[in-house]
């Protein structure tokens, strides 16, 4: 685990709206940011509360829809990039050194504080990813 960037994921808006100010720097990550492509990448989120440490494995992530009262075109939005099974063993055996719980779900999808942003940064969906 390598480079760290704390971002805001902002409205889903952002996915289909371009009048969305932050929709421009997802857009302009990869020549503007972090022109560097990852191997994979580790999201965590604020929208995925469980009782322990959780990493999700699901192959070719499912996207929640965790969200409600937008317009329909925002529901047919997808993001099925590659699941990131060998980061989410890591990540559970550093959580797990540290003395904390921590399980791999292979059932949860990316929620829209995954998948909104990464579908403008990286939207061949090529990158493996988990939450």
């Amino acid at each position: 685990i390598s480079e760290t960037f704390f971002i805001s994921h902002g409205t889903p808006m952002m996915a289909i709206d371009p009048t969305v100010k932050a929709r421009g720097f997802f857009l302009g990550w990869k020549d503007e940011v972090f022109s560097k492509k990852p191997k994979s990448i580790l999201v965590i989120s604020a929208h995925w509360e469980t009782d322990v440490a959780a990493v999700n494995a699901v192959d070719h992530s499912n996207v929640l829809y965790d969200f409600m009262g937008f317009p329909f075109p925002l529901y047919q939005l997808s993001y099925r990039a590659p699941s990131a099974p060998d980061l989410a063993s890591r990540v559970q055996e550093l959580v797990t050194s540290s003395g904390f719980k921590c399980v791999v779900d292979n059932k949860r999808g990316l929620d829209h504080g995954s998948w909104i942003p990464l579908l403008l940064m990286y939207p061949e969906a090529d990158i493996p990813v988990c939450q």
